[in-house]
């Protein structure tokens, strides 16, 4: 096949340039801290605010937390119909459109939460991650169709440098309204609405104009195929029943699931984290979240090197390892100290950004030579979310149990560690390969 034009290339690279907003400014950074903001009673001697729910009184991060693990599972259950959808139909703009209007549209909404309407604010939270996620399912599946195989890793990279570069310039807007408010006449709690609304509107914006560039798909099976809401989680079970024959894959997934709980609860509590425990100013959080993107491209860099010398299996131990001193550092940073979050910011995206790429690419290494890569894939996403789902509930529910987040932080050391010794597990079946 031949690559798309670059019409139509770009078209594709801008939807990344439209819904990265919402990974950095209403997963990083300022809606969890506006969240925390406004569920608490801001005095510095209360370790754990709380919260009435459903006649149930939660501790505010942890209802957070919570609220994040149930948008996942629905991701997880949904993501195989969605690929299932997406290769039989070949509507893949039609429900790619629909995620980023339901997504779009319940960030706008958040415009409206405030300490009043906990529950609206949770439901369009949930809403907002679904249609995040669920929209990303159809974009990355335009790749294969307008991009020809050596092209793929290049316009891959474009559509994330594309999204780094819109979620950074709406970064700064947000940032610059939230801690110069008084100069707008506003009130930091409406600078942080505002801030929502304009994501809603950035990314329903600049979509729209990547949908028109997009072209229809292909369905590649019958429009009438009477099994199209299970062939999804059939792939599933058929990748499932074929990990018993790949033992080195086995393993290494194992491993995965464990070592990325960890590391996706430390990226969506981390803000929570440093606002409600360690009591840093917005202002700083924002800043380190902005330190950890400039510092993942390079450390994705450098780990890539690493890995090429050392064996991605070892450089991956390599990642692990640094998490769990990570994790160590959390705990033991004082109150107030901007600072020591600083530093540990810079450790957390030079590492953040080497292992989520290794991960993925050293999955591909070890699937067999097959056609099926989407259903492996789908399986690798689906373990992901599973995982997620998982080290969320967990990191609220321990901060509920032992009323810190501290102790959360340091339980999720427990996973990094299952992590590395399932990765040395992998690490024997693959000398033992070697070796015979």
């Amino acid at each position: 096949m031949q690559t798309a034009s670059k019409k139509v290339v770009n078209g594709w690279a801008m939807y990344d340039w439209a819904n990265s907003v919402y990974s950095l400014v209403i997963t990083s950074t300022i809606f969890p801290a506006y969240f925390e903001g406004i569920t608490g009673d801001d005095k510095e001697e209360t370790i754990n605010d709380t919260v009435v729910f459903f006649g149930r009184e939660f501790v505010n991060t942890s209802l957070y937390n919570y609220a994040l693990a149930i948008a996942f599972l629905v991701v997880a259950i949904m993501s195989p119909l969605l690929s299932s959808i997406a290769d039989y139909r070949g509507n893949k703009k039609s429900f790619l459109r629909f995620f980023m209007t339901m997504g779009s549209i319940a960030c706008s909404a958040l415009f409206f939460f405030d300490a009043s309407n906990l529950g609206f604010g949770l439901i369009c939270m949930i809403i907002a991650c679904i249609g995040y996620w669920s929209s990303v399912v159809f974009y990355n599946s335009f790749l294969p169709e307008i991009a020809a195989p050596a092209d793929r890793d290049r316009i891959s990279a474009k559509g994330f440098s594309y999204g780094y570069t819109g979620s950074v310039i709406l970064q700064v807007i947000c940032f610059v309204f939230v801690m110069k408010n008084d100069l707008f006449g506003i009130t930091k709690g409406f600078a942080s609405q505002l801030s929502f609304l304009l994501v809603g509107i950035w990314w329903f914006s600049f979509a729209s104009f990547s949908l028109r560039r997009l072209p229809n798909s292909e369905p590649a099976g019958e429009m009438n195929n009477k099994n199209i809401l299970s062939n999804g989680y059939k792939e599933l079970r058929k990748v499932w029943h074929q990990l018993a024959s790949l033992p080195l894959l086995k393993r290494y997934l194992g491993a995965f699931f464990f070592f990325n709980m960890g590391v996706q609860t430390v990226m969506l509590s981390a803000t929570l984290y440093g606002k409600g425990e360690l009591a840093i100013p917005t202002a700083n959080l924002i800043i380190s979240i902005l330190i950890i993107q400039l510092i993942a491209i390079p450390g994705a860099y450098l780990i890539s090197k690493l890995s090429a010398r050392i064996g991605n299996l070892k450089a991956l131990m390599l990642c692990v390892f640094l998490w769990i001193g990570i994790c160590i550092a959390a705990y033991y940073i004082p109150k107030g100290g901007i600072y020591h979050f600083y530093v540990l910011a810079v450790i957390v995206g030079f590492v953040m950004g080497g292992i989520q790429s290794l991960s993925r690419s050293t999955y591909a290494k070890l699937m067999p030579v097959t056609k099926d890569t989407a259903s492996f894939f789908s399986f690798y996403d689906v373990s992901e979310k599973i995982a997620i789902v998982i080290g969320m509930f967990s990191f609220g529910f321990i901060t509920e149990l032992t009323g810190s987040q501290r102790t959360s932080v340091l339980a999720l050391m427990i996973f990094f560690i299952i992590g590395l010794f399932l990765l040395l597990y992998t690490k024997a079946a693959e000398n033992k390969i070697v070796t015979n």
